[in-house]
């Protein structure tokens, strides 16, 4: 398809080589909800055309919610420290609540809208990103954050490979090639928790896809699916036969969320193929 005449008219005014996510007053309209809507034309539109012109020249500033050292909670990597970069906006909810009913993702448990969160901000190139990341683990690795007389990860003898997690909403309206080189570059292992509706960028090491009802995906093959259970029209079967390394079964978090793990515990008991993923950092009371 070609990314210049989508419903634009004529493009040849705009300078893509320069063009600027900031440009954009993303939280002004329904872009992101409606972005991959087929009764949205337009909106799926402009997704294609923000994601073509992302990857073809992978030049774009970086709207973050936040940027944290924690463990990542659940999934294959459960347990392993990491940090998290969480993106502002998604494709399949604004998150505001007024738009939640009518949004494709409804169960979402996670404030990514706009720039105010830890260490969050609008960041001008990925070597930025990729710094204020590599900033964090530094100091928090053997820091003053943990408790007195752990070890410090340089002196266990191994050496440990530093992880970022790309999370959101959803990182891949922004995750790029440059930003996945940029945390390469500072020899950061990138992990990307994704709802698999946008195609992804190469060199990302740990892919998490975790689908969602009524949204098609297109990333088929990668590390984990993680599949927020019970869903209707999201249910476990359409998605065993893909080329996945693992596959979890997550309870989704809600009012009824005991009734929910029972029924994960009871599916992946009769599906050996399914692993069971709980939420430890909601156990845990950490980021």
């Amino acid at each position: 398809w070609n990314p210049w005449n989508l419903e634009f008219g004529i493009l040849g005014i705009w300078n893509l080589e320069s063009w600027n996510l900031e440009s954009w007053n993303l939280e002004s309209w329904n872009f992101w909800n409606l972005g991959i809507s087929q009764k949205n034309e337009g909106c799926l539109a402009r997704t294609a055309f923000l994601c073509a012109s992302n990857l073809i020249f992978g030049k774009m500033s970086y709207k973050i919610k936040e940027i944290f050292y924690t463990l990542q909670g659940e999934g294959g990597q459960t347990g392993r420290a990491a940090v998290f970069c969480r993106f502002t906006g998604c494709n399949l909810w604004t998150g505001r609540e007024k738009d939640r009913v009518k949004a494709i993702c409804q169960f979402c448990d996670t404030d990514f809208i706009g720039t105010d969160g830890l260490n969050g901000g609008r960041f001008k190139t990925a070597a930025e990103v990729a710094a204020k990341v590599n900033e964090i683990w530094e100091k928090s690795v053997g820091g003053a954050s943990h408790t007195e007389g752990s070890l410090k990860m340089e002196t266990v003898g191994k050496k440990i490979k530093k992880y970022v997690v790309c999370t959101g909403g959803e990182p891949a309206l922004q995750l790029n090639q440059a930003l996945i080189d940029a945390f390469h570059a500072v020899d950061f292992e990138v992990a990307i928790e994704t709802n698999g509706t946008i195609p992804l960028a190469k060199g990302i090491d740990w892919v998490c896809v975790s689908p969602k009802a009524g949204a098609e995906i297109v990333v088929l093959r990668g590390s984990e699916l993680k599949l927020v259970f019970p869903q209707l029209g999201a249910e476990p079967e359409r998605f065993a036969d893909l080329e996945f390394d693992n596959f979890y079964i997550q309870p989704m978090d809600s009012p009824l969320r005991d009734v929910h793990k029972k029924m994960a515990l009871d599916f992946c008991l009769q599906n050996p193929q399914w692993k069971l993923s709980l939420q430890t950092h909601k156990i845990l009371d950490i980021p």
